[in-house]
């Protein structure tokens, strides 16, 4: 994907997207032209419609072509996000799209709530954390309105359905970092 320009993955990818958006129907894998479409990726895709959160939805793991879960997550972003009800036919070509690719995942190792925020790096990980079958991500950009660790850690507690403050030496923290489109 390096030799492609940035500027040309980030008009693909949105154009995939918002294509998959205007359908209105869930999405086929494709026969990608380009080579970097059909490698595995991982993605999410964020709507806002009038600088409001409209939808979210991605994938953590690469496990398709990176054109299809494109495709696949700006539909359900669109159609499927549990918050909100489906993106209204007027709606769409409003809708502010972003795509965040992100890399792989690496372990963030922490014996202690202490030693984890002290390995975050604000603005620049994503994080997922794991406890028994409880599980959330928060994106790189979550940083830009919980702009310190804690509160970052609190509510991503709170997304996986656990209390803020909670530490168990089971619960596993892993990073990665985006390239993100809007």
């Amino acid at each position: 994907m390096s030799t492609v320009p940035v500027e040309s993955r980030g008009s693909a990818l949105i154009a995939i997207a918002r294509a998959a958006i205007m359908a209105a129907t869930p999405p086929r894998p494709a026969a990608w032209g380009e080579a970097w479409l059909r490698e595995p990726g991982a993605s999410f895709v964020t709507l806002k419609l009038d600088g409001e959160l409209r939808g979210c939805i991605g994938t953590i793991e690469p496990h398709r072509a990176l054109g299809d879960d494109v495709a696949h997550n700006g539909y359900a972003a669109a159609y499927r996000d549990p918050r909100f009800d489906p993106v209204e036919t007027r709606e769409r070509a409003r809708l502010h799209v972003e795509v965040s690719v992100l890399s792989p995942r690496e372990p963030l190792v922490a014996n202690s709530e202490g030693e984890a925020l002290a390995a975050l790096r604000p603005g620049v990980d994503g994080l997922v954390l794991q406890y028994g079958g409880l599980g959330a991500t928060f994106l790189p950009q979550v940083w830009e309105s919980l702009p310190q660790p804690a509160e970052f850690l609190d509510h991503l507690r709170r997304k996986a359905g656990l209390p803020a403050g909670f530490w168990h030496p089971d619960l596993k923290l892993s990073r990665y970092t985006v390239e993100k489109y809007a």
